[in-house]
Parts: structure tokens; sequence; C-alpha cells
């Protein structure tokens, strides 16, 4: 889908009556958040020595900074959630990595080493073993050159990466259920830029209108 039918496309879905049922539209009301202007968008890229994938870039500028989207919503520019609701975050602060290195991950990961097992529940050191699991498994830096965009619920997201081979392409960040970190997929498509994953989820809930003088 292109960027000049995406905010008309959002438009049907939020004054739709009723509004179709898709996942997390209660959330986010298929509300776009306003545009960013070039310079705010600029001033992330150098704060954060990066530039961001052109797409995702035209879409902050020209479309909305977040809002409806899939699942829970598109997050903003610098935006994440965790258990206090949408926050913003800073590199390194224990979910999201260093967005200049590059993306540490060229085809799905899910290192479980450690992890405590049910025949471990009656080891003294169990509570400490599955401590330093969890702070092996879900450093930052295996996130390290992407940026959070939409939550999932029970703490599953999904990113853009913006440095390294990846760039551009949208990964699940899925360890909070042991599925580890796995490039998001259309199909037979094994790699998805942004664009893509956004226009994948608004024509699926185009579909779901109901149809003009249905009952």
């Amino acid at each position: 889908m292109e960027l000049g039918s995406i905010a008309a496309a959002v438009h049907r879905l939020r004054t739709a009556s009723p509004q179709p049922a898709v996942f997390g539209a209660r959330h986010h009301g298929f509300v776009l958040n306003p545009p960013l202007a070039e310079e705010e968008v600029a001033a992330f890229e150098r704060r954060y020595r990066v530039r961001l994938p052109a797409d995702y870039r035209r879409f902050l500028t020209e479309v909305g900074n977040g809002g409806a989207g899939p699942h829970y919503g598109l997050l903003r520019l610098g935006e994440r959630a965790d258990m206090r609701g949408l926050v913003r975050w800073e590199e390194n602060d224990g979910t999201v990595g260093v967005l200049s290195e590059p993306f540490p991950h060229t085809g799905p990961w899910n290192d479980l080493t450690g992890q405590p097992t049910e025949d471990d529940e009656d080891d003294p050191r169990y509570d400490e073993k599955t401590d330093a699991f969890y702070e092996q498994y879900f450093r930052p830096e295996y996130v390290n050159g992407a940026l959070p965009l939409s939550e999932l619920g029970c703490a599953l997201s999904q990113w853009l990466v913006v440095t390294g081979p990846e760039a551009g392409h949208v990964w699940c960040d899925y360890r909070s259920d042991y599925r580890g970190i796995l490039p998001f997929t259309l199909g037979a498509q094994e790699r998805v830029g942004f664009l893509q994953w956004y226009s994948a989820w608004l024509e699926e809930a185009v579909t779901k209108l109901r149809p003009e003088g249905g009952a």
C-alpha cells in the first residue's frame, strides 16, 4: 500500500460504524498521531548515530508518529511498552540496546543454554540459576541496532532493524515465551520491510469492514 493511501484507509476504519473487530484496536482506536517534523527525526538520528530506513522515515514525517497499527498499535519513535504502560526508552535501559551497533542476528536465534528445568527445582541454587539464565537470555545487546515498533502483549514485541545487514527488516522478539528472536515473515517471504509489515496489517483490517449497505 502506498503512503498516500494509508491515512485514508485508517480514516475508513476509524469512522466505520461499527468499527471492525481487529485485535488491539480498542487501545489505539484507529487514530494516528500527528507526523513528526523533519528536524525532529533528524535530531533522533543524530542523537543515536543512525539513519532510519527510508520507508519508516517517510511514514513518521508524512503519515504519523505511531498510533493505529499492528497489535496494540504502532509505538511512537523512541517509545516502548513495559508494566507501567508506554514509556520513553534509553539505550541499554534493560530492554533496548545500542542503535548504532549492528543487529547481531542474520537468522533465528534462541539460545536456551542454562535454562533450569523441572528436574532442577529441588536444587538449592535453582533461583540463582534462574536469575543467571534470565540475565543472559534477555541481554539488551541481543537487540542492538533495532528499535521497538509494536507490542503484542505478554512482553512479546516486534522491532525494526536500523543498523547492520538486516537494516530495514522487521524482527520479532519472542523471548518472553522462550521462542527467541526471529525475522517477521509474510507467507513465503522471509524478510519484510516496515511498509510491507504495516500495509499487511492495514489491508487485513480493511477486509473486516462491513460492506456498505450490509446488515
